[in-house]
């Protein structure tokens, strides 16, 4: 590993210490006090651009639980890519927007009924700020309330969903469940499915409820270049807020979690889709159901640590990051 930038001795723990909110500095990887990219830990959001929350949420899970670990693992998952810019963007999202660690989102757990609008609320309160916010699960059903809050800035959002599940299956309302997070959102008009696509598909759903679908095949198939083409077409110039369920990808690439479906995208067909969104008006931004107990030597949250900070480059090539 090389880089311009060298440890400084005195100058460790980054995510306390840090004197500005720009920029890489390199620190060992397996030492000081972790945040995600190594930004700094604050709640004060004046002057910040993006606000990185952990959602710790896993009580909706319909399979295996443990992406209430999920924000802990990405954050350690990032610490291995923190010391230099994103490969290969050209931009430097830490340069060219100031963005923080905000912590968690807190609740009680033992009242699961009110979790999903406590969510809602700590983005608001994030929001209010004029502030973007990339957060990180959590089990999938924590982009509902997520979703919930970038509507009401926003009005009803394009939504890019990677995932190996729709997330359509009926419900009853009031109820909670990773499954079925966007019957409730389109529902509710928070998502407008015309203007929305889920890439990397490959279980069966009766109801897509509108959705366009790239399934994995199609991914496989055409290349990533023509999805992201194709995505682009969906979703347009409109305000969009993008969902990355780490199932997504092949079970090989990322084991850690919940309800693995083997057939999925491999990191790079998901990075070089991503990269072919540059220039999409991001809204929000959410990476998901890493469960960290089935993971591997850190292979599925260095893999979602990678795709959050590609999501920051992405926010940062469009409109909505031009600051």
């Amino acid at each position: 590993m090389s880089n311009t930038s060298s440890v400084n001795p005195v100058q460790g723990d980054l995510a306390f210490t840090r004197e500005s909110d720009r920029g890489v500095v390199a620190e060992a990887s397996y030492a000081g006090a972790l945040s995600f990219m190594r930004r700094r830990y604050t709640r004060d959001l004046s002057g910040a651009d993006v606000a990185v929350m952990g959602v710790p949420f896993d009580l909706s899970v319909s399979s295996r639980s443990g992406t209430r670990l999920g924000p802990r693992a990405v954050r350690s998952g990032s610490s291995h890519i923190a010391w230099s810019k994103p490969w290969p963007w050209e931009a430097d999202p830490y340069e060219a927007l100031r963005v923080v660690d905000y912590g968690d989102c807190e609740f009680d757990y033992g009242y699961p009924h009110k979790v999903p609008a406590q969510i809602a609320q700590a983005a608001r309160d994030v929001l209010a700020t004029d502030t973007a916010l990339l957060s990180i699960g959590g089990d999938h059903f924590i982009t509902y309330p997520l979703l919930k809050a970038h509507a009401e800035k926003h009005g009803p959002l394009s939504l890019i969903q990677f995932d190996a599940h729709s997330d359509t299956w009926a419900d009853e309302e009031g109820r909670i469940d990773h499954g079925t997070m966007l019957w409730h959102a389109i529902r509710e008009g928070l998502v407008d499915p015309a203007r929305s696509v889920q890439v990397g598909i490959r279980t069966h759903n009766p109801d897509p409820m509108g959705m366009n679908i790239i399934d994995a095949i199609e991914v496989q198939k055409t290349g990533p270049e023509a999805v992201a083409q194709k995505i682009r077409g969906i979703v347009g110039a409109h305000k969009t807020y993008v969902t990355f369920d780490i199932d997504a990808l092949e079970p090989a690439s990322a084991p850690g979690t919940g309800t693995p479906v083997i057939g999925g995208l491999s990191p790079y067909q998901a990075q070089e889709i991503i990269r072919g969104l540059a220039g999409i008006d991001v809204a929000g931004m959410d990476v998901v159901e890493v469960a960290p107990a089935y993971d591997i030597s850190e292979i599925t949250a260095i893999a979602a640590a990678t795709i959050a900070n590609d999501m920051l480059c992405l926010y940062a090539a469009g409109p909505s990051g031009q600051r």
